[in-house]
Protein backbone atom coordinates (compact mmCIF):
# COMPACT_ATOMS: atom_id res chain seq x y z
CA UNK A 1 0.00 0.00 0.00
CA UNK A 2 1.74 3.39 -0.97
CA UNK A 3 2.48 5.97 2.14
CA UNK A 4 -0.36 8.31 2.29
CA UNK A 5 1.78 11.07 3.07
CA UNK A 6 4.34 11.86 0.32
CA UNK A 7 5.48 15.78 -0.14
CA UNK A 8 6.17 18.84 1.88
CA UNK A 9 3.46 21.48 1.82
CA UNK A 10 3.71 24.80 3.50
CA UNK A 11 0.64 25.23 5.36
CA UNK A 12 1.27 28.38 7.23
CA UNK A 13 3.50 31.56 6.41
CA UNK A 14 4.63 34.98 6.24
CA UNK A 15 7.45 37.25 4.70
CA UNK A 16 10.19 38.53 6.76
CA UNK A 17 11.02 41.76 6.29
CA UNK A 18 12.77 45.07 8.38
CA UNK A 19 10.44 45.87 11.66
CA UNK A 20 9.76 48.87 12.62
CA UNK A 21 12.90 50.84 14.15
CA UNK A 22 11.40 52.14 17.40
CA UNK A 23 13.29 53.46 20.50
CA UNK A 24 13.78 49.52 21.62
CA UNK A 25 14.91 47.21 19.47
CA UNK A 26 16.23 44.50 21.78
CA UNK A 27 14.04 42.05 23.74
CA UNK A 28 15.75 39.36 26.49
CA UNK A 29 13.73 36.78 28.40
CA UNK A 30 11.39 36.40 26.17
CA UNK A 31 8.76 34.18 25.05
CA UNK A 32 6.75 34.67 21.57
CA UNK A 33 3.93 32.44 20.73
CA UNK A 34 2.25 32.08 17.34
CA UNK A 35 -1.39 30.08 17.11
CA UNK A 36 -1.62 28.69 13.06
CA UNK A 37 -4.52 26.59 12.02
CA UNK A 38 -3.27 23.28 9.63
CA UNK A 39 -4.79 23.16 6.54
CA UNK A 40 -3.86 19.97 5.87
CA UNK A 41 -3.39 16.39 7.69
CA UNK A 42 -0.05 15.08 7.73
CA UNK A 43 2.85 13.05 10.18
CA UNK A 44 5.52 15.41 10.05
CA UNK A 45 6.35 19.48 10.49
CA UNK A 46 9.26 21.39 9.44
CA UNK A 47 9.85 25.21 10.76
CA UNK A 48 11.57 27.76 9.01
CA UNK A 49 12.93 30.73 10.96
CA UNK A 50 14.75 33.95 9.34
CA UNK A 51 16.72 36.76 10.39
CA UNK A 52 16.75 37.86 6.84
CA UNK A 53 16.96 41.74 7.63
CA UNK A 54 19.10 41.38 10.94
CA UNK A 55 22.29 42.47 11.43
CA UNK A 56 23.54 40.61 14.40
CA UNK A 57 22.75 36.47 14.82
CA UNK A 58 19.75 35.99 17.00
CA UNK A 59 20.00 32.95 19.29
CA UNK A 60 17.17 30.68 19.55
CA UNK A 61 17.28 29.30 23.35
CA UNK A 62 14.33 26.47 22.93
CA UNK A 63 11.04 26.27 20.58
CA UNK A 64 8.54 24.16 20.94
CA UNK A 65 5.30 23.24 18.98
CA UNK A 66 2.27 22.03 20.53
CA UNK A 67 -1.52 21.10 19.64
CA UNK A 68 -3.34 23.77 21.46
CA UNK A 69 -5.94 21.41 23.42
CA UNK A 70 -6.81 20.63 27.16
CA UNK A 71 -4.05 17.95 26.62
CA UNK A 72 -0.81 20.19 26.07
CA UNK A 73 2.34 18.40 25.16
CA UNK A 74 4.82 20.30 23.79
CA UNK A 75 7.21 18.95 21.37
CA UNK A 76 11.00 20.12 20.85
CA UNK A 77 11.60 22.35 17.67
CA UNK A 78 15.44 20.83 16.97
CA UNK A 79 18.67 22.27 14.96
CA UNK A 80 20.60 19.28 14.03
CA UNK A 81 19.52 17.79 17.30
CA UNK A 82 19.90 20.85 19.21
CA UNK A 83 16.90 22.67 20.97
CA UNK A 84 19.09 25.50 20.75
CA UNK A 85 20.19 27.36 16.97
CA UNK A 86 21.56 31.06 16.13
CA UNK A 87 20.49 32.17 12.98
CA UNK A 88 23.50 34.13 11.14
CA UNK A 89 22.36 37.64 10.05
CA UNK A 90 21.23 38.40 6.98
CA UNK A 91 19.73 34.22 6.68
CA UNK A 92 16.70 31.90 6.91
CA UNK A 93 17.33 28.59 8.55
CA UNK A 94 15.54 24.93 8.68
CA UNK A 95 14.51 23.19 11.65
CA UNK A 96 14.95 19.40 11.62
CA UNK A 97 11.75 17.40 10.41
CA UNK A 98 9.84 16.76 13.34
CA UNK A 99 7.52 13.73 14.00
CA UNK A 100 4.18 15.35 14.70
CA UNK A 101 0.75 14.11 13.94
CA UNK A 102 -1.76 16.64 12.39
CA UNK A 103 -5.26 16.47 11.46
CA UNK A 104 -6.50 19.14 8.82
CA UNK A 105 -8.51 21.93 11.00
CA UNK A 106 -5.54 21.65 14.43
CA UNK A 107 -4.53 24.53 16.49
CA UNK A 108 -0.86 24.56 16.82
CA UNK A 109 1.26 26.76 19.07
CA UNK A 110 4.88 27.88 18.10
CA UNK A 111 6.70 28.86 20.69
CA UNK A 112 9.96 30.21 21.20
CA UNK A 113 12.06 31.57 24.00
CA UNK A 114 14.88 34.31 23.32
CA UNK A 115 17.18 34.13 27.18
CA UNK A 116 20.03 36.56 26.12
CA UNK A 117 19.99 40.02 23.85
CA UNK A 118 18.21 39.76 20.77
CA UNK A 119 18.10 41.93 18.18
CA UNK A 120 13.88 42.47 17.09
CA UNK A 121 14.57 43.22 13.27
CA UNK A 122 13.17 40.58 11.43
CA UNK A 123 9.20 40.12 11.36
CA UNK A 124 6.61 41.58 9.53
CA UNK A 125 2.97 42.84 10.55
CA UNK A 126 -0.10 41.35 9.65
CA UNK A 127 -3.59 41.50 10.54
CA UNK A 128 -6.79 39.19 10.24
CA UNK A 129 -9.19 37.00 11.69
CA UNK A 130 -6.72 33.85 11.85
CA UNK A 131 -3.48 36.59 12.39
CA UNK A 132 -1.41 37.68 15.40
CA UNK A 133 -0.11 35.96 18.73
CA UNK A 134 1.16 36.78 22.17
CA UNK A 135 4.67 37.50 23.91
CA UNK A 136 5.77 36.88 27.51
CA UNK A 137 7.86 38.66 29.66
CA UNK A 138 9.99 34.94 31.26
CA UNK A 139 10.29 31.55 30.09
CA UNK A 140 6.89 29.92 29.12
CA UNK A 141 7.39 28.50 26.00
CA UNK A 142 6.56 24.85 27.59
CA UNK A 143 3.68 26.07 29.56
CA UNK A 144 -0.09 25.15 28.28
CA UNK A 145 -1.33 29.07 29.49
CA UNK A 146 0.91 32.36 29.43
CA UNK A 147 0.60 34.35 32.76
CA UNK A 148 -2.13 36.99 32.33
CA UNK A 149 0.15 39.82 33.82
CA UNK A 150 2.88 39.10 31.90
CA UNK A 151 1.84 38.75 28.23
CA UNK A 152 0.28 40.92 25.39
CA UNK A 153 -1.06 40.12 22.20
CA UNK A 154 0.95 41.10 19.23
CA UNK A 155 0.47 41.14 15.21
CA UNK A 156 3.88 41.82 14.79
CA UNK A 157 5.12 37.83 13.29
CA UNK A 158 9.06 37.43 14.60
CA UNK A 159 11.26 35.05 13.24
CA UNK A 160 8.61 32.77 12.61
CA UNK A 161 8.62 32.39 8.08
CA UNK A 162 7.35 29.06 7.26
CA UNK A 163 5.80 26.06 8.50
CA UNK A 164 5.44 22.82 6.40
CA UNK A 165 3.52 19.56 6.63
CA UNK A 166 4.62 16.39 5.38
CA UNK A 167 1.44 15.68 3.28
CA UNK A 168 -0.94 14.30 0.90
CA UNK A 169 0.34 14.75 -2.65
CA UNK A 170 -3.21 16.37 -3.48
CA UNK A 171 -2.30 19.22 -1.37
CA UNK A 172 -1.31 22.76 -2.53
CA UNK A 173 -0.24 26.11 -1.30
CA UNK A 174 -1.13 29.29 -2.84
CA UNK A 175 1.11 32.67 -2.37
CA UNK A 176 -0.40 35.71 -2.07
CA UNK A 177 2.54 38.59 -2.61
CA UNK A 178 1.88 41.79 -1.82
CA UNK A 179 1.98 45.10 0.22
CA UNK A 180 -0.44 45.93 3.30
CA UNK A 181 -3.44 45.57 1.22
CA UNK A 182 -2.54 41.68 1.47
CA UNK A 183 -0.41 41.86 4.88
CA UNK A 184 -3.97 43.32 6.30
CA UNK A 185 -7.28 40.84 6.21
CA UNK A 186 -8.03 39.37 2.91
CA UNK A 187 -5.31 36.19 2.89
CA UNK A 188 -7.32 34.85 6.05
CA UNK A 189 -10.56 35.30 4.54
CA UNK A 190 -9.70 33.68 2.04
CA UNK A 191 -8.47 31.29 4.44
CA UNK A 192 -12.38 30.49 5.87
CA UNK A 193 -13.60 30.62 2.58
CA UNK A 194 -12.10 27.44 1.58
CA UNK A 195 -12.82 26.09 4.71
CA UNK A 196 -16.34 26.92 4.35
CA UNK A 197 -16.74 25.93 0.75
CA UNK A 198 -14.58 22.62 0.84
CA UNK A 199 -11.57 23.98 -0.90
CA UNK A 200 -9.46 21.62 1.32
CA UNK A 201 -6.61 20.75 -0.24
CA UNK A 202 -5.14 24.54 -0.71
CA UNK A 203 -3.19 26.60 1.80
CA UNK A 204 -2.86 30.26 1.49
CA UNK A 205 0.78 31.28 1.97
CA UNK A 206 0.98 34.94 2.86
CA UNK A 207 3.91 37.23 1.79
CA UNK A 208 3.54 40.90 2.24
CA UNK A 209 4.99 43.67 3.93
CA UNK A 210 2.95 47.36 4.68
CA UNK A 211 4.79 50.01 2.18
CA UNK A 212 6.61 47.84 0.25
CA UNK A 213 7.53 48.71 -3.62
CA UNK A 214 8.66 47.15 -6.68
CA UNK A 215 10.99 49.48 -7.94
CA UNK A 216 12.19 51.44 -4.87
CA UNK A 217 13.07 50.88 -1.24
CA UNK A 218 14.14 53.00 1.66
CA UNK A 219 16.86 53.46 3.33
CA UNK A 220 16.26 55.67 6.49
CA UNK A 221 14.73 54.35 9.61
CA UNK A 222 11.83 56.51 9.45
CA UNK A 223 10.77 54.26 6.57
CA UNK A 224 12.86 51.14 6.99
CA UNK A 225 9.78 49.04 7.62
CA UNK A 226 7.94 49.35 4.66
CA UNK A 227 10.74 46.95 3.25
CA UNK A 228 12.48 45.15 1.41
CA UNK A 229 12.26 45.72 -2.89
CA UNK A 230 10.38 43.14 -4.81
CA UNK A 231 13.79 42.83 -6.79
CA UNK A 232 14.78 41.47 -3.58
CA UNK A 233 11.67 40.28 -1.56
CA UNK A 234 10.46 38.02 -4.85
CA UNK A 235 12.87 35.14 -5.11
CA UNK A 236 13.34 34.86 -1.58
CA UNK A 237 9.64 34.92 -0.62
CA UNK A 238 8.95 32.36 -3.06
CA UNK A 239 10.35 29.51 -1.42
CA UNK A 240 7.44 27.83 -0.46
CA UNK A 241 6.85 24.07 -0.21
CA UNK A 242 4.36 22.76 -2.60
CA UNK A 243 3.33 25.63 -4.40
CA UNK A 244 1.46 25.75 -7.15
CA UNK A 245 0.52 29.71 -8.09
CA UNK A 246 1.13 32.91 -7.05
CA UNK A 247 -1.35 35.81 -7.06
CA UNK A 248 1.05 39.39 -7.44
CA UNK A 249 -1.06 42.48 -5.97
CA UNK A 250 1.59 44.92 -5.59
CA UNK A 251 2.30 48.54 -6.76
CA UNK A 252 -0.06 50.90 -5.27
CA UNK A 253 2.92 52.68 -3.07
CA UNK A 254 5.67 53.06 -5.91
CA UNK A 255 2.70 55.23 -7.19
CA UNK A 256 1.11 56.94 -4.19
CA UNK A 257 4.84 57.47 -2.07
CA UNK A 258 6.64 60.52 -4.08
CA UNK A 259 5.92 64.14 -3.39
CA UNK A 260 9.38 65.67 -3.33
CA UNK A 261 12.04 66.79 -1.51
CA UNK A 262 10.96 69.84 -0.64
CA UNK A 263 7.60 67.98 1.48
CA UNK A 264 9.83 65.00 2.21
CA UNK A 265 13.43 64.18 1.66
CA UNK A 266 13.34 60.82 1.47
CA UNK A 267 10.36 60.83 -0.94
CA UNK A 268 11.34 62.25 -4.27
CA UNK A 269 9.94 62.29 -7.92
CA UNK A 270 12.50 61.01 -9.32
CA UNK A 271 11.10 57.57 -7.62
CA UNK A 272 7.41 58.46 -9.49
CA UNK A 273 7.11 55.63 -11.75
CA UNK A 274 5.22 55.23 -15.52
CA UNK A 275 2.54 52.28 -16.19
CA UNK A 276 5.37 50.91 -18.13
CA UNK A 277 7.89 51.51 -15.14
CA UNK A 278 5.00 49.07 -13.26
CA UNK A 279 4.76 46.94 -15.99
CA UNK A 280 8.81 45.80 -17.11
CA UNK A 281 9.01 46.02 -13.22
CA UNK A 282 6.29 42.56 -12.58
CA UNK A 283 7.55 41.34 -16.08
CA UNK A 284 11.31 41.13 -14.78
CA UNK A 285 11.02 40.55 -10.87
CA UNK A 286 7.93 38.82 -10.70
CA UNK A 287 6.70 36.41 -13.61
CA UNK A 288 10.17 35.67 -15.11
CA UNK A 289 11.21 34.06 -11.71
CA UNK A 290 7.85 32.55 -11.25
CA UNK A 291 7.83 30.94 -14.47
CA UNK A 292 11.29 29.28 -13.81
CA UNK A 293 10.07 27.64 -10.52
CA UNK A 294 7.16 25.99 -12.66
CA UNK A 295 4.41 28.06 -10.80
CA UNK A 296 0.89 29.64 -12.57
CA UNK A 297 1.39 33.23 -11.90
CA UNK A 298 -2.57 35.31 -11.58
CA UNK A 299 -2.20 39.67 -11.68
CA UNK A 300 -3.96 41.29 -8.54
CA UNK A 301 -5.45 44.77 -9.83
CA UNK A 302 -5.00 47.45 -7.44
CA UNK A 303 -7.62 49.06 -5.27
CA UNK A 304 -9.15 52.37 -5.54
CA UNK A 305 -7.11 55.82 -3.82
CA UNK A 306 -9.68 58.65 -4.64
CA UNK A 307 -9.41 60.18 -1.59
CA UNK A 308 -5.76 59.34 -0.09
CA UNK A 309 -3.90 62.49 1.03
CA UNK A 310 -1.53 62.11 -1.81
CA UNK A 311 -4.18 61.29 -4.25
CA UNK A 312 -3.91 63.55 -7.64
CA UNK A 313 -5.26 62.44 -11.32
CA UNK A 314 -2.08 61.92 -12.66
CA UNK A 315 -1.83 58.70 -9.68
CA UNK A 316 -4.60 57.52 -10.48
CA UNK A 317 -4.27 57.73 -14.11
CA UNK A 318 -1.06 55.63 -13.65
CA UNK A 319 -2.73 53.06 -11.75
CA UNK A 320 -5.81 52.61 -14.06
CA UNK A 321 -3.26 52.39 -16.86
CA UNK A 322 -1.51 49.61 -15.17
CA UNK A 323 -4.47 47.79 -13.89
CA UNK A 324 -5.52 47.54 -17.86
CA UNK A 325 -2.65 45.74 -18.37
CA UNK A 326 -2.87 43.36 -15.42
CA UNK A 327 -6.56 42.43 -16.83
CA UNK A 328 -5.28 42.09 -20.12
CA UNK A 329 -2.04 40.82 -20.65
CA UNK A 330 -0.99 37.32 -21.60
CA UNK A 331 1.86 37.20 -19.37
CA UNK A 332 0.06 36.19 -16.86
CA UNK A 333 -2.72 32.47 -16.56
CA UNK A 334 -5.17 34.91 -15.27
CA UNK A 335 -6.52 37.88 -13.28
CA UNK A 336 -8.05 38.62 -9.72
CA UNK A 337 -9.83 42.18 -10.25
CA UNK A 338 -10.05 42.89 -6.21
CA UNK A 339 -10.69 46.70 -8.04
CA UNK A 340 -13.63 45.61 -9.24
CA UNK A 341 -14.80 43.96 -6.38
CA UNK A 342 -14.40 46.93 -3.96
CA UNK A 343 -15.15 50.12 -6.04
CA UNK A 344 -17.93 52.27 -6.50
CA UNK A 345 -20.92 51.55 -9.13
CA UNK A 346 -21.65 55.12 -9.57
CA UNK A 347 -17.77 56.36 -9.04
CA UNK A 348 -15.34 54.00 -9.66
CA UNK A 349 -12.53 55.64 -8.74
CA UNK A 350 -13.49 55.25 -5.16
CA UNK A 351 -14.49 52.32 -2.80
CA UNK A 352 -17.80 51.08 -2.74
CA UNK A 353 -19.86 52.24 0.13
CA UNK A 354 -18.94 50.83 3.17
CA UNK A 355 -15.94 49.39 1.46
CA UNK A 356 -13.64 52.31 2.53
CA UNK A 357 -11.32 51.18 6.32
CA UNK A 358 -11.40 55.46 6.75
CA UNK A 359 -7.71 56.37 4.72
CA UNK A 360 -9.45 56.13 1.72
CA UNK A 361 -6.33 53.18 0.59
CA UNK A 362 -7.08 50.70 2.99
CA UNK A 363 -10.55 48.47 2.58
CA UNK A 364 -12.83 47.53 5.58
CA UNK A 365 -12.87 44.58 6.98
CA UNK A 366 -16.48 43.76 4.18
CA UNK A 367 -14.45 44.79 1.48
CA UNK A 368 -11.81 42.49 2.33
CA UNK A 369 -14.27 39.67 2.44
CA UNK A 370 -15.19 40.75 -0.89
CA UNK A 371 -11.03 40.93 -1.88
CA UNK A 372 -11.54 36.83 -0.87
CA UNK A 373 -14.62 36.44 -2.37
CA UNK A 374 -13.35 37.36 -6.17
CA UNK A 375 -10.83 34.92 -6.29
CA UNK A 376 -11.90 32.11 -9.17
CA UNK A 377 -12.25 28.62 -7.79
CA UNK A 378 -9.74 27.55 -9.82
CA UNK A 379 -7.21 28.88 -8.20
CA UNK A 380 -8.32 26.77 -5.11
CA UNK A 381 -9.30 23.00 -6.78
Amino acid sequence: MPEKFSKWVACWGNATSITDRKEATYAKDLTLRYPIRACFSGNKLRFHFSNLTGTEPVTISEAYVAKATSEYKPTPITFGSSITTSIPAGEEILSDEIAFDVTAGDTLDISMYFGDFTQMNAGTAITGPLSGGKYSYGNFAKSASLPDDLTRKTNWIYFLNTVDIFTEEKNFALVCFGDSITAQDWPDYLTLRCEREGFNNVSIIRRAVSGTRILREYSCITYAAYGLKGATRFPIEMNVAGAHSVIVQHGINDIIHPVGVEVNKFRPWSDMPTADDLINGVRTLYITHARKLGLKVYSGTLLPIYGWRTYNENRDLIRMAFNEWLRTAPDFDGCVDFDKAVRGHNDPKAFAAGFDSGDHLHPSAKAYEAMAECVPETLLK
